[in-house]
């Protein structure tokens, strides 16, 4: 296989097994042991693969309550994930985070939190601690089109355009904020990457459904990035197939019309680009099973180590909530 194809299946089967790994999450959330709440990312799996595919390993990555598919694709541990998600001690954040609250010091993922925009100054210290300590890093954070609506996304930008930081701002624009679409939240002559332009940071829009956009938008900005030319800003253009938080559809409850959802899974990142990889000769439909089936052995593995993991000990409520 030519090396460009390797770099191709490498994007399908990294959004493949956040699909999969999220669709079984579903099945299983179901039984009510996963005693969280959880907003899951299906649909919009090409941004955390197309932007991770393009970091180095020192680069470090902020999210947000839709954390699954940045972790993942990020190389954060799926068994660890799940446990989190169960409340066990074997859990990435010791069972005592869940869901919206991810960490993973040892792939550089340093933390989700559930506040819409919290995460964005955070991401911003990181990269100016990384400038002053001349670190060869850049500092990633995600969030969604809500949080440009905070007056910390605004701060922060200011901040990072005034100091030129090594901050990668990625907004995964689906269009809503929980139940409110962007024609009642911003007027319709606004676009977030102009905004972010008017700070004084560099920025551009990509269909964020096209993983191979994606990633070639981010790997333009890193190099930006690296080279001093401050941060950079993406808005990736992507949609949820779930309600904003929780397992399930909500079309019924017509806040968007059934029309809506179809016309955006008619370009389905993941399958639009098996599809793609299989008129192309890159991978078959029998591959694309098997590695279908591996994805969900693997959660349903995941799943058991969970449930045979203990909960933290009340000792430990306190423990790791302050820094030393």
């Amino acid at each position: 296989m030519r090396t460009g194809n390797n770099k191709r299946l490498a994007f399908y089967l990294e959004m493949l097994r956040i699909r999969v790994i999220e669709e079984e999450l579903v099945r299983y959330y179901a039984e009510q042991e996963m005693r969280c709440p959880v907003h899951f990312c299906i649909g919009q799996e090409a941004v955390p693969v197309g932007v991770c595919q393009a970091l180095g390993g020192a680069d470090t990555i902020m999210s947000n309550h839709r954390s699954h598919g940045h972790y993942l694709a990020r190389g954060g541990d799926l068994r660890r994930m799940v446990a989190e998600l169960y409340g066990r001690e074997t859990g990435c954040a010791s069972g005592k985070g869940g869901s919206m609250h991810l960490i993973d010091r040892s792939v550089n993922f340093l933390g989700a939190t559930s506040i819409v925009a919290d995460t964005i100054p955070i991401a911003v210290g990181v990269a100016f601690a990384n400038k002053l300590r001349r670190r060869k890093s850049v500092s990633v954070v995600f969030f969604g089109d809500g949080a440009t609506e905070e007056g910390l996304f605004y701060e922060s930008l200011n901040f990072a355009a005034l100091h030129r930081l090594p901050v990668f701002f990625v907004c995964e624009n689906n269009l809503y904020s929980v139940y409110s679409p962007l024609n009642v939240r911003q007027p319709a002559s606004r676009n977030i990457y102009k905004v972010a332009r008017s700070l004084g940071v560099e920025s551009s829009r990509v269909n964020g459904n096209d993983v191979e956009a994606v990633n070639r938008a981010s790997a333009s900005a890193l190099r930006g990035i690296r080279r001093g030319r401050g941060p950079y800003l993406l808005e990736a253009m992507t949609y949820r197939y779930l309600e904003h938080c929780g397992p399930n559809c909500d079309i019924e409850l017509g806040y968007r019309a059934k029309e809506e959802l179809e016309q955006w899974k008619k370009a389905d990142p993941v399958a639009a680009y098996e599809r793609k990889l299989i008129r192309e000769s890159v991978i078959s439909k029998d591959y694309a099973l098997k590695a279908r089936n591996r994805i969900i052995k693997e959660v349903g593995e995941a799943v058991r180590y969970a449930k045979s993991s203990a909960y933290p000990e009340a000792d430990r409520l306190m423990m790791d909530v302050y820094a030393q």
